[in-house]
């Protein structure tokens, strides 16, 4: 039984190591696929590099102008962050306020959602009127990254299995019990998936509201150096900008799909490998 059971674990192991490999290998032969297309494109049919430069270019590019971009991508990362920061805290606090109070949601839920579907290129030029310049694209960043959490975390807080609720009060645990050992913890999962989509959205918030600053915005974004290349008809730059706010993007959304994985492994479903 022993033997069986050691050989079932090696070949979970081996599908487990197998599909991770999978997972890398597969999207970088496709993204070395694309390239190569992309580079016969460009030499097949002499695309000029003003209208379409080849990846050897742009990478050359990223090097070279290395020093001026990643400036620009601190200041892009660090307004993402703080805004998926505010969201983080906002949505979850008044998710949590929502829960404790139907009157409360039913007077500012709606308000939340109007905030949401408004686009927030609409909304980008009036907050750089009334805001300072960081200020203005740090409300961006925060604006689209605040409802994913919230939505989730109410969605999770409400969620929760109305028997496991009543046995609680059965036992005479408080509101605040009930929260912290029963609803924080179930609706956990829920706060993670809203915060895996809130990273990437309050990435676009803030290159949104860089844009829009324009030339207010000098040399506080990648968003500007993507403007001033195009105004400039430096194509390789603005190309290698678009490349760095892709990869900020994925490793935004992995890290915190690291982060899920690691809170979540060994208690929920969703991050529990099974055989089959």
């Amino acid at each position: 039984m022993s033997e069986i059971g050691s050989s079932q674990h090696g070949t979970t192991d081996d599908r487990s190591r197998r599909d991770a490999i999978l997972r890398i290998a597969l999207p970088a032969i496709m993204l070395a696929l694309a390239g190569l297309l992309w580079d016969a494109a460009v030499r097949g049919f002499d695309i000029p590099p003003f209208v379409l430069p080849g990846p050897g270019l742009v990478i050359a590019t990223l090097i070279s102008d290395w020093p001026i971009l990643a400036n620009s991508l601190a200041a892009t990362i660090a307004t993402t962050f703080q805004g998926l920061l505010l969201a983080a805290c906002g949505g979850v606090g008044l998710a949590i306020l929502f829960n404790q109070s139907r009157l409360v949601e039913y007077s500012l839920y709606p308000y939340a959602v109007i905030l949401q579907v408004t686009p927030v290129v609409a909304i980008a030029p009036l907050l750089l009127i009334w805001l300072p310049q960081h200020a203005a694209v740090l409300a961006c960043a925060w604006i689209v990254a605040f409802f994913p959490m919230l939505a989730n975390t109410t969605l999770g807080l409400n969620s929760v299995d109305h028997n496991l609720v009543s046995l609680f009060e059965l036992y005479g645990a408080s509101r605040l019990q009930v929260l912290v050992h029963l609803k924080l913890p179930a609706a956990l999962p829920f706060m993670l998936g809203g915060l895996r989509i809130a990273g990437g959205l309050s990435l676009i918030g803030a290159v949104v509201a860089e844009i829009a600053a324009g030339s207010a915005g000098a040399g506080s974004g990648l968003a500007y150096r993507i403007v001033e290349s195009g105004y400039r008809l430096n194509i390789p730059r603005m190309f290698a900008a678009l490349a760095l706010l892709a990869i900020t993007g994925i490793a935004i959304f992995l890290a915190l799909s690291l982060i899920s994985h690691l809170v979540l492994r060994r208690w929920h479903e969703s991050a529990i490998r099974r055989e089959n």
